[in-house]
């Protein structure tokens, strides 16, 4: 399929990429359609390094000749590649295009939890947490140290919208994810197969992490909680232990993706054990 010239932003052939608010993507097209959004060179090619399947491309001209690969692997595969003046993409879509391409892509098939974690050794649980850029962030330090999988509560913001991939530059696609659910019943699931889950909350009889570094879990599920209300008061019961960050400065938290940087570093395979 050759490449396709648009000079009208309201091309139907270009439906995917027509708006794209937050309120636009939710209703029309992630995730209940089977499509997501990636942006930019590095998202794209991690998405199909991934083994994610494109619909369709959309780019500025230039960028014919900056990934003439992906064009010329689009031709062969019949994916049409869409372009478009910089002031026909931004009309089309609501904004400036300044990475210079978008790819409409076909949503993966999420995994059992059964099946992601039966080999994992450190996982990550993200209770409710519905900033997508938190949800980026968080995956970008799953990704840099080491988790083996990373499952999402059902009320968790999802970890392929456009602004999370966008974040994560692209990490979404290299962790293993999906859904846990029900939750948090299913915190009996993961101690059932070895998992001793930590909830990180500011709770009187939480111990601090450097006291879990010391004595580190074989296998460790990490709870984070959504932003505002931390964790569930029943998630939060049934850990096996509760933790918290030592702070200094009269600071008693840190925002949700910092927090997940910095227990992630503290808790990966090579940190130091006491002996």
């Amino acid at each position: 399929m050759p490449v396709i010239e648009i000079t009208d932003p309201a091309d139907e052939r270009v439906r995917d990429y027509f708006r794209l608010t937050d309120v636009a993507l939710r209703r029309r097209l992630e995730p209940e359609n089977g499509l997501y959004l990636a942006e930019s060179e590095k998202v794209i090619r991690r998405a199909l390094s991934a083994g994610h399947r494109p619909r369709s491309y959309l780019m500025g001209r230039r960028w014919l000749t900056d990934l003439v690969d992906l064009v010329e692997q689009a031709e062969r595969d019949g994916i049409p590649v869409y372009v478009g003046a910089d002031d026909v993409i931004e009309e089309m879509t609501g904004f400036h295009l300044h990475r210079g391409a978008l790819a409409s892509m076909h949503r993966p098939v999420l995994p059992a939890y059964g099946e992601l974690v039966r080999d994992a050794r450190r996982v990550l649980v993200l209770e409710d947490i519905v900033d997508h850029t938190n949800v980026g962030a968080i995956f970008r330090s799953a990704a840099a140290l080491g988790v083996d999988a990373v499952l999402i509560t059902p009320r968790c913001a999802d970890p392929l919208y456009r602004r999370s991939v966008r974040v994560s530059m692209g990490t979404v696609f290299q962790v293993p994810w999906t859904r846990i659910e029900p939750w948090p019943a299913a915190v009996s699931d993961l101690q059932a197969v070895g998992f001793s889950v930590a909830s990180l909350a500011l709770r009187e009889d939480a111990v601090s992490l450097d006291e879990l570094v010391a004595d580190l879990p074989e296998r460790l599920a990490i709870v984070l909680g959504t932003e505002g209300d931390g964790l569930g008061s029943r998630t939060v019961e049934t850990s096996d232990l509760v933790v918290r960050i030592p702070m200094s400065g009269e600071v008693d938290s840190l925002n949700v993706a910092a927090a997940s940087a910095v227990v992630l570093w503290a808790t990966r395979p090579e940190s130091p054990r006491a002996p």
